[in-house]
C-alpha cells in the first residue's frame, strides 16, 4: 500500500481508537475519574496522531519529522486558540466543533501532542523503512544457483 492510502487508513483507525478509549474510560470510571485521567492525555496524543496522518495525506512526500513538527504545531495552535475564547464561541454555534477545537486551554495537552506526533513519526519511519527493504528485495535478481563441484 502506498503512503497516502496508508495514512488515510491510519487517520480512520486513529479516530476509531480515540472513540474507543473515550467510551472505555466512561464505562470504567464510575465516578472515580481515574480512567478519565488516563484517557485524556491518550486522547490528546491521538489527536496529534490524527493531525499527523491528515497532514501526511496532503503532503505525502514530507519527511516524518516534518510531519511531526507540523502536527504538533497545528495541534498546539488549536490549543492556544482556546485562550482567546473563539473556539468556545464556535462550539456554542455548532456543538460538533468541540471534537476539533475544544473549549478550555490545558497546558499539559501540549506535551501530549508532542508525544503523539513523535510516536506517529517513529511508526511512519519504521513502516517506510520496512517497505523500502521489501522493495529492495523484490527488485534484486535471485542469487545464482550454487555451482556443484564435479570432483
Amino acid at each position: 500500500m502506498s503512503r497516502r492510502p496508508a495514512l488515510a487508513v491510519a487517520a480512520l483507525a486513529t479516530v476509531a481508537t480515540g472513540l474507543a478509549v473515550r467510551s472505555a474510560a466512561a464505562a470504567v470510571d464510575a465516578g472515580s475519574g481515574v480512567a478519565s485521567a488516563v484517557a485524556e492525555p491518550v486522547g490528546d496524543a491521538l489527536y496529534a496522531v490524527l493531525v499527523y496522518a491528515l497532514v501526511g495525506v496532503v503532503a505525502v512526500r514530507a519527511r516524518p519529522w516534518v510531519l511531526a513538527v507540523a502536527a504538533w504545531g497545528l495541534a498546539s495552535a488549536v490549543e492556544l486558540a482556546q485562550l482567546t475564547g473563539l473556539p468556545a464561541a464556535v462550539v456554542a454555534l455548532w456543538e460538533p466543533a468541540r471534537w476539533v477545537l475544544g473549549t478550555t486551554f490545558h497546558a499539559p495537552d501540549l506535551a501530549a501532542y508532542a508525544v503523539g506526533a513523535a510516536l506517529a513519526a517513529l511508526l511512519d519511519t519504521a513502516v517506510r523503512r520496512r517497505q523500502r527493504v521489501r522493495e529492495t528485495w523484490a527488485s534484486e535478481p535471485p542469487p545464482p544457483a550454487a555451482r556443484r563441484s564435479t570432483r
